[in-house]
């Protein structure tokens, strides 16, 4: 019996230029006090990254598929205008959860940006892209793939409806009451 988490070993954007636009590599700590290898070996550094984010790319520029494996790794990714979105987890995971994670993030970003899931709107609001990515995925396990829940632990808390709109008609009513406490005043002396 598999008692082990769904674990993901990257979660990368990239543009249509194949530029990284965002890379978060995990080390899942569990798996190598157990003794396994580590998953993102030979992913430590910057070059490395940036060759490996290359070679994926070039595999997965065209638009059709959504699920490749790629020197090692079960990549898993989704096209949104001028974005590639990626989720990679190692080839015994299971694809059908990190499809459902990448789903779920992808649909929670729909929302938190309007449907203007671009390039630009993303690096203006990488704020709420990053919380949202932590959201679905913590420290390398998949911990939400509810796309609802995810926007709403995200999203801006709005201002409170019950505040008091200040007008030009409300200002008119605190001047008419005043004026008329002032002539009660006046009157009573």
């Amino acid at each position: 019996m598999n008692l082990t988490l769904y674990a993901v070993n990257a979660f990368i954007v990239l543009d249509t230029d194949g530029h990284r636009v965002l890379a978060k590599y995990y080390s899942p700590k569990g798996r190598m006090q157990l003794g396994d290898p580590d998953p993102n070996k030979g992913l430590q550094t910057l070059k490395e990254q940036r060759a490996f984010e290359k070679g994926l790319f070039a595999k997965t520029k065209k638009p059709g598929g959504d699920i490749t494996l790629y020197d090692g790794h079960l990549a898993v990714y989704r096209h949104s205008l001028d974005l590639i979105f990626y989720v990679l987890g190692g080839p015994q995971e299971n694809e059908l959860m990190l499809y459902s994670a990448l789903s779920a993030f992808m649909e929670a970003i729909n929302l938190l940006l309007r449907n203007q899931v671009e390039k630009r709107a993303v690096l203006e609001n990488l704020d709420c892209v990053i919380l949202c990515l932590d959201e679905t995925i913590d420290d390398g396990i998949i911990v939400e793939t509810d796309s609802t829940t995810i926007g709403s632990r995200v999203s801006r808390p709005r201002a409170d409806s019950t505040d008091i709109v200040i007008n030009e008609q409300t200002i008119l009513n605190a001047y008419q009451t005043v004026k008329e406490k002032m002539q009660q005043r006046i009157g009573q002396l």
